[in-house]
């Protein structure tokens, strides 16, 4: 009974196994190279070859070009070592078409523990595999769109912080170094539309290549609407695509043995050329290269993208390019404005005006040195809340006041008074800050008595010829148009103060853009300033004290106006 139950059950097996819809097969490693010794029909529906085909033969029939070695190897290693393995394979069908097929295939022991057979079994993976390889196709795409817009932004955060045109180009051409080119060169043309252009820009992977990219630059001389493909480009026409340059300089420039030199030296592969925009007018162009061994060859999406660059490029050198002329003529009419110090017997004068970098407006800032008729000598510093045309008109206004007022001998105390008088009659200026100071002439041991008044600016500094630092910060009052009472004649005037300076001695003046930096503890930088005035040599001259003080207390960047003013009493 039991025999006839364990035949009944293994007949059940072998139907089961013949009926399945799963492919199996069953080799005979014993015999050489393999080969098949059984297959269920599902093998045969699978593949589309009969069992009379395929019995006696190894399996690897069903591998092609394009089935991938490295997973044929590991379950040859497998085989080898008699152990399971699962792979997924290309393999072909009968007629040739190709499907991806996931092979388990498990060893079979007899009772001795001798290798019998292998069994193995076959599935059609094929739609899950191009599923995976789609989710994959889309990721990737995904990731390299996220790097374009991570490029986009980096390149525009970069042009945007530039100061002029020039760095404007370098840092385009550094933002694309390596992550779109292993080459980039930036022209641009001094007219839009018209002329030779400059090479204000290159960047490479390899330093040296910088200089030979310059130099093809020269050699080839590019033109708008030259024979050349930049010069085209120039003027106005497609972008230029060329996903394979030719190996050899003199099949590229067969015209040009100099550029052709050049040339080969680079090891170019691809480039594209496009043109740098900026309302309806081109500017320039921005070229992009890549290098034999390893450089990508470019394609029309990489194009694409380039011109995506170029167009933000455009604008950002165009913006520059007005900054730069609206801050050149913002400089030249603020130090218009300023007086041209010339020399005074008995001392030494030398004064300094930064412009700050931010904006291109001019500012309030100002000094003055006036000769007096009565033989004392005139000194103010001042700073007009504001940094605009109004705010530089108000102090044009109120340095023409204070002169009048200064000239006809006033007191320190009264010339601030009546300089706020007219601001706040006239409504010249919402406030401003100022020091006003008269140096009488010597007396017979040549001191020189100095009187000043102080409207809310930053406190002078005096060194005496031993070198001790005196801040004159005595009887300091609001600022210029602040407080309505010091805007009347019947008010409360300004207090003065009087120190009597020994021959040799040093005053600086100076307005709060060296002191008062964002970011930075202004009582830090006062005291770094202070510490530099007092560090000087005893006889430095009036030149050199303003150019120690700028070197040592200029912020990196430099935001505000700086005026600065030094005069040295002769010994």
């Amino acid at each position: 009974m039991g025999d006839g139950v364990e035949r009944q059950l293994e007949w059940l097996r072998a139907r089961a196994v013949v009926a399945t819809d799963m492919s199996f097969t069953i080799s005979d490693p014993r015999q050489a190279d393999n080969p098949l010794v059984w297959v269920n029909p599902s093998f045969s529906a699978l593949t589309g070859y009969s069992s009379e085909e395929v019995l006696g033969r190894n399996c690897r029939f069903l591998q092609g070009r394009n089935t991938d070695r490295v997973a044929v190897g590991r379950v040859a290693q497998a085989l080898r070592e008699r152990r399971p393995i699962t792979e997924v394979l290309l393999n072909y069908r009968r007629d040739g078409t190709a499907f991806w097929n996931e092979i388990a295939i498990s060893p079979v022991f007899d009772g001795a523990g001798d290798l019998a057979n292998f069994v193995g079994v076959q599935s059609d993976v094929t739609e899950r595999v191009v599923v995976e390889q789609e989710r994959r196709a889309a990721l990737a795409e995904a990731e390299e769109a996220r790097a374009q817009l991570r490029m986009l932004a980096e390149a525009t955060t970069q042009m945007t912080a530039a100061l002029g045109v020039v760095d404007a180009c370098e840092r385009l051409a550094r933002s694309l170094v390596p992550e779109l080119a292993d080459l980039c060169a930036v022209d641009v043309l001094d007219v839009p539309g018209r002329g030779v252009p400059r090479r204000l820009a290159v960047a490479a992977r390899e330093p040296v290549d910088e200089e030979r990219l310059r130099d093809l630059g020269r050699l080839r001389n590019y033109h708008v609407g030259g024979g050349s493909d930049t010069g085209h480009v120039l003027a106005g026409d497609r972008p230029l695509l060329v996903p394979e340059l030719p190996e050899r300089g003199a099949d590229r420039y067969p015209e040009d043995p100099a550029a052709a030199t050049v040339y080969d030296t680079l090891r170019l592969r691809s480039v594209m050329v496009v043109p740098v925009r900026a309302r309806g007018r081109v500017l320039g162009a921005l070229t992009l290269l890549t290098q034999h061994p390893y450089g990508r060859r470019y394609g029309p999406r990489d194009l694409h993208l380039a011109s995506d660059i170029a167009g933000r490029a455009g604008l950002a050198i165009d913006n520059a390019r007005l900054y730069e002329t609206e801050h050149a003529a913002a400089v030249t009419l603020q130090r218009s404005l300023l007086p041209e110090v010339s020399g005074v017997a008995g001392v030494q004068v030398a004064a300094r005006y930064l412009v700050g970098v931010d904006g291109n407006q001019v500012g309030g800032d100002w000094y003055d040195v006036l000769d007096l008729p009565d033989g004392a000598l005139g000194l103010a510093i001042g700073d007009v809340a504001g940094h605009d045309l109004r705010a530089a008109a108000a102090m044009g206004q109120l340095r023409g006041v204070l002169r009048s007022y200064a000239w006809d001998g006033g007191r320190p105390g009264s010339v601030l008074d009546r300089c706020d008088q007219l601001v706040q009659g006239l409504e010249m200026a919402a406030m401003a800050t100022a020091v006003y100071a008269r140096v009488e002439p010597p007396d017979p041991d040549g001191g020189r008595m100095l009187c000043y008044a102080n409207a809310g600016h930053p406190a002078p500094l005096l060194v005496e010829p031993d070198g001790t630092l005196v801040r004159l910060d005595e009887q300091r009052s609001p600022m210029i148009g602040a407080v309505r009472s010091l805007g009347r004649r019947a008010g409360p005037g300004r207090a003065e103060a009087v120190r009597r300076c020994p021959p040799g001695t040093l005053l600086v003046l100076y307005t709060d853009g060296l002191t008062d930096v964002v970011g930075e503890d202004a009582d830090k930088r006062t005291a770094l300033l202070e510490r530099t005035v007092a560090e000087l040599p005893a006889d430095a001259p009036a030149d050199d004290v303003v150019e120690r003080v700028l070197e040592a207390c200029s912020p990196r960047r430099l935001r505000d106006d700086v005026a600065l003013l030094a005069v040295r009493l002769d010994r």
